[in-house]
């Protein structure tokens, strides 16, 4: 009874202590956050987005698409058997007629935005690509056919165009440019076909590089975003599109939490061309570019890894025209600088075609500025960029894909196939070359070898490779297991990461 009694007594003298160090931490907490300056304090959280969500729904559509197959005969003898088979049609029941002309495939969904009241809409590449019907389903259930104007699979973008004789409600672009980490957005689109959801976030990240193009520098957020998003803007809470989504990453196919938005400061300029030009025409500097490494850096007597070093030029042009030459490191293009490879292409590419800019290259150990005359890209001038080498996100050991763990890895195109012999069943990563000395070499690997899989996952760029060595490095492993191709045989490879 003692002890009860005890307790009771003393349980408010407990508390009024606790609340008394409550408010003492409370009020330290306080003035901490008031000393902070006001850009640095935490914006309070809208209350809703109800009053945004009604404004911005009428200006995003759901597209769906349809492609026509021609049937053969044969076909459709083969997929009638199985109909009398498994339908067991009865006696004296009436039949179906058979099927006249083409089958329409199953459709592709898919979302969009209007940017112009006349009827200019904005999807992503991927979710028209291939089709021969493209139809658009408005927020109030109106249907239009959709014609398109351009579209670019370099930046997964496509502009449409319906005919209609009212005024479409539109959105504006944004400025991505001002969009920070933190900062709340909206996406809305037609997730499995759902239409017209919407869903918020905030931006997790910038300039994100996925893989996904020469010109990634992705918006990520946090905001749901599943497949059928595809192509539907993500608003700031202004109201304004500062990104197209266009990616997620998922094992599972749906939103984790980590969606990616082509931001609109690359997305309104091709937007732009496309309607102008019905294709998207991008300056050219006639450079073949690969990372600066801290032992690159080192030899070529730079103060740390930066810039984009110049692997080989084109002959004949602009690069070569003015004067750039292999072994220079390009600093400064058009007076911004370059803090690693992946930015200059990027630069390059939203540069206007024919201007004069001015190139900051370090060359033997000085620093030399040169007058560009940039050109048009090509295709042929494309390849270029394709074959450039490219670190793994976050990596800071400045790995490269053409020499990782002592090899050399190159993608799995024809010249490829061609150059190694290697067969149409070869999928991976090819190996084009192996430091004598490295353990790459001590086990066995060889140039012409192809890389399937990298600790158990495919790999079919050498960008996966390099991100899941990395991967496999920040995990404290020593090991890493190859799934190595050669002459029709598989076999595991331990190679170790010193």
């Amino acid at each position: 009874m003692t002890l009860q009694t005890s307790a009771i007594v003393n349980a408010p003298i407990r508390r009024t202590r606790f609340a008394r160090l409550a408010a003492v931490a409370l009020g330290a907490f306080l003035a901490v956050v008031l000393a902070l300056p006001a850009g640095v304090q935490a914006k309070n959280r809208p209350d809703s987005f109800a009053d945004l969500a009604d404004a911005l729904l009428p200006t995003v559509v759901n597209i769906s698409t349809t492609q026509k197959v021609e049937e053969s005969p044969q076909r459709r003898q083969f997929e009638e058997f199985f109909e009398d088979f498994f339908n067991r049609r009865r006696e004296g029941q009436p039949q179906p007629p058979g099927r006249q002309g083409p089958r329409r495939a199953p459709s592709s969904l898919g979302s969009g935005f209007v940017i112009d009241e006349d009827g200019y809409i904005v999807t992503n590449n991927h979710v028209i690509e291939g089709a021969d019907e493209i139809t658009v389903r408005f927020h109030d259930d109106t249907t239009m056919s959709a014609e398109l104007v351009g579209r670019d699979d370099k930046t997964d973008l496509a502009l449409l165009k319906v005919d209609t004789d009212r005024k479409l409600k539109a959105a504006s672009w944004g400025d991505s440019t001002e969009t920070r980490i933190g900062d709340w957005v909206l996406a809305i689109g037609n997730p499995f076909g759902l239409g017209g959801t919407v869903t918020a976030g905030i931006v997790s990240a910038r300039s994100r590089d996925i893989n996904a193009g020469p010109y990634d520098d992705f918006i990520q957020t946090d905001a749901s975003i599943n497949r059928g998003n595809s192509g539907g803007p993500m608003f700031n809470t202004d109201g304004d599109v500062i990104g197209v989504n266009t990616a997620i990453f998922s094992p599972s196919g749906g939103s984790i939490g980590i969606g990616f938005a082509i931001p609109s400061e690359i997305a309104e300029n091709v937007v732009q061309q496309l309607r102008e030009y019905g294709d998207v025409r991008r300056a050219w500097l006639g450079v073949r570019i690969q990372s600066v490494t801290e032992e690159l850096a080192e030899g070529l007597r730079l103060d740390h890894p930066r810039g984009a070093l110049v692997a080989s030029v084109s002959e004949g042009g602009p690069a070569e025209n003015a004067g750039i030459r292999q072994g220079d490191v390009i600093l400064r293009f058009d007076g911004k600088d370059v803090g690693d490879m992946r930015e200059l292409p990027r630069m390059v590419a939203e540069t206007r075609i024919g201007k004069k800019v001015d190139v900051v290259v370090w060359r033997k150990g000085e620093r030399e500025t040169v007058e560009v005359d940039l050109g048009k890209l090509d295709e042929d001038a494309l390849a270029s960029f394709r074959d450039q080498e490219s670190q793994p996100n976050g990596g800071t050991n400045g790995a490269e894909t053409s020499s990782v763990l002592g090899m050399g890895l190159a993608e799995l195109n024809e010249d490829a196939r061609q150059r190694f012999g290697l067969d149409e069943n070869a999928k991976g990563v090819v190996i084009t070359e192996v430091d004598p000395s490295s353990s790459a070499a001590e086990k066995g690997l060889s140039p012409g070898d192809v890389i399937v899989e990298v600790d158990q996952e495919e790999v079919n760029a050498p960008g996966e490779v390099a991100q899941k060595i990395e991967q496999a490095r920040k995990g404290g492993y020593r090991v890493v297991t190859l799934l190595v191709y050669n002459q029709g045989d598989f076999r595991w490879v331990a190679v170790r990461l010193g």
